[in-house]
């Protein structure tokens, strides 16, 4: 596994690219969250762990914006436990929140939740997803089945005409309805 490693303090970057290693997995460092976003477009990573201050483009903002540009799981590492970057951070796509300084079992245990957590809300979303376009399709049936009704056709023989229409034209029943409702 990839890890992106962000953190402008040089030590603790190497100590903890090291305790990675150690770990088992290929480490890619930057300076700054900057440089992280450049990295990461170049090397996709499969985690990210970023320090919440760095100069240039910060924690929060880098992880604002790999979250949309490049979903993974990402951890925020930082030496401060300040409430309010606690908030900001709990508002943003991550999944979860080290303070430093941090033991290789302790990291060790944050990938993992990060990376399970992860996989749940990218499953949730793509369940989300197909039960939209389930209804968004269904809606769809119930239009052309209501013109189809208007026509005098009765319910039972409106929702049958669309199964013939997208047997016959060997589309899905959305694309059936779709294409009832575009002869109006």
């Amino acid at each position: 596994m990839k890890i992106l490693i962000a953190d402008d303090e040089s030590i603790i970057r190497m100590g903890l690219k090291a305790m990675l290693q150690e770990l088992g997995y290929q480490v890619i460092a930057a300076a700054n969250g900057r440089e992280a976003l450049q990295m990461a477009r170049r090397h996709q990573p499969d985690l990210a762990i970023l320090d919440i201050k760095m100069p240039y483009t910060d924690g929060l903002q880098a992880a604002k914006v790999l979250s949309q540009s490049q979903p993974m799981p990402i951890l925020i590492l930082t030496a401060f436990s300040e409430s309010d970057l606690i908030e900001k951070a709990s508002d943003l796509a991550i999944h979860g929140y080290l303070i430093k300084p941090i033991k290789p079992a302790e990291l060790n245990a944050a990938i993992t939740v990060a990376r399970k957590r992860f996989q749940e809300s990218q499953e949730l979303a793509a369940r989300s997803t197909e039960l939209q376009e389930k209804l968004a399709a269904r809606k769809l049936i119930e239009r052309a089945r209501g013109k189809l009704m208007q026509n005098g056709l009765s319910e039972d023989q409106a929702y049958r005409a669309i199964q013939l229409f997208a047997r016959d034209n060997q589309q899905t029943m959305a694309q059936a309805a779709k294409a009832i409702l575009g002869d109006s």
